[in-house]
């Protein structure tokens, strides 16, 4: 089948191009896995404070009830 043409050769060289920054993508991702400090909590909800989300989301005194 010599008469592919331009398009499907330039079809193949992006998806193969997708393919290998996709598992690059991932190999990175896996190292960073690796390389995760120590001291970092696993939840990062441990690093929410209830406290000083209240105070500052908390609505002013209106005085209504002097």
């Amino acid at each position: 089948m010599p008469g592919r043409g331009r398009a499907s050769f330039t079809k193949r060289q992006k998806e193969r191009s997708r393919q290998e920054k996709q598992r690059e993508k991932a190999e990175r991702k896996a190292q960073r896995k690796q390389e995760k400090p120590a001291g970092s909590p696993e939840d990062p909800d441990a690093l929410y404070d209830a406290g000083a989300f209240a105070e500052q989301w908390a609505l002013p005194d209106t005085g209504g009830e002097e």
